[in-house]
């Protein structure tokens, strides 16, 4: 059921995300014809580029709300980090574009005149972008879900060039001479977005390779075990593998040399039975006689 919410609520942000981004790529879009500006031509772009990455995003959320079948058993959830990737990458094609685009400019000593109606889109794109970006990290954090934080960050980096962008046209409105301004916020918002797209495919990648568990975690486990038994089964050899859709742990607890295999195992079924309810994962538990040393 989370991961129904989940899925629910990507689909919302991207169609949200693709709606908003394509109005607010034409008024970029006409303001940048008007103007010559490569900087406003790169920050539309950027914000077009939402879109086409929202597209992703809902795409996805469609992939890894399917069932686990025979030739998946783990179900389809690392769509969404696949779709991370492809955002990343987008990201990374656009950035280069118009870094390119930028330096190309300043060798040419190409100037821009700016108007007060590029100074009002821009204001106007800043605030419905970082909107847009803290509405997702929100969805992002509630569903622990790594598409909708991908895209709250392009919304953020978004954001972040066009507040580079409105201080260069401000300034250039009071200060002559600065003919080299718009190819300047060029580079600056082509690094912005070469940061986001790091910062996603960071993200994605260290997911796929395999988590580590995080301390609060762990902390929280050995709490509920010595609630469940009255009694500290030295929990260890923590492994996370985590597959978006459903969550895979192992460990190693330590018994009593004497106890039956039955015994045993009536003890690391009700732990596994014990995270399924209260941490929403699959567990599986190695059992260790107390009495040996062992390396973890």
């Amino acid at each position: 059921m989370n991961r129904e919410k989940s899925h629910k609520a990507q689909v919302f942000e991207g169609v949200l995300s693709i709606v908003v981004n394509a109005v607010l790529f034409a008024a970029k879009f006409w303001v940048g014809l008007i103007t010559g500006s490569v900087a406003l031509m790169a920050d539309a772009w950027h914000t077009m580029s939402d879109s086409l990455t929202s597209i992703f995003v809902v795409a996805a959320a469609k992939l890894a709300s399917q069932k686990p079948d025979k030739e998946h058993p783990f179900g389809h959830g690392r769509w969404e980090l696949i779709a991370s990737l492809i955002i990343a990458f987008i990201l990374g094609m656009i950035g280069y574009g118009f870094l390119d685009n930028s330096i190309e400019r300043f060798q040419n000593r190409e100037a821009v005149v700016y108007g007060m109606l590029a100074i009002a889109i821009t204001a106007i794109s800043i605030l419905i972008k970082e909107a847009l970006a803290q509405y997702a990290f929100y969805l992002g954090r509630k569903h622990d879900n790594p598409v909708i934080t991908a895209d709250g960050w392009h919304h953020r980096t978004d954001s972040l060039s066009s507040v580079i962008v409105l201080i260069g046209i401000v300034v250039t409105q009071f200060v002559d001479g600065l003919w080299w301004m718009d190819s300047v916020l060029g580079v600056i918002c082509a690094l912005a977005i070469f940061y986001a797209a790091f910062k996603i495919m960071k993200d994605a990648i260290t997911r796929i390779l395999g988590e580590e568990p995080k301390q609060e975690l762990i902390d929280a486990l050995q709490d509920e075990v010595e609630k469940l038994f009255n009694s500290n089964l030295e929990l260890h050899h923590f492994h996370l593998h985590n597959y978006i859709s459903s969550k895979e742990l192992t460990f190693h607890i330590r018994l009593d040399k004497d106890m039956t295999i039955e015994q045993g195992h009536d003890i690391a079924t009700a732990i596994e039975k014990m995270v399924k309810e209260k941490f929403d994962m699959e567990t599986t538990i190695h059992v260790e006689p107390l009495e040996e040393s062992h390396s973890e």
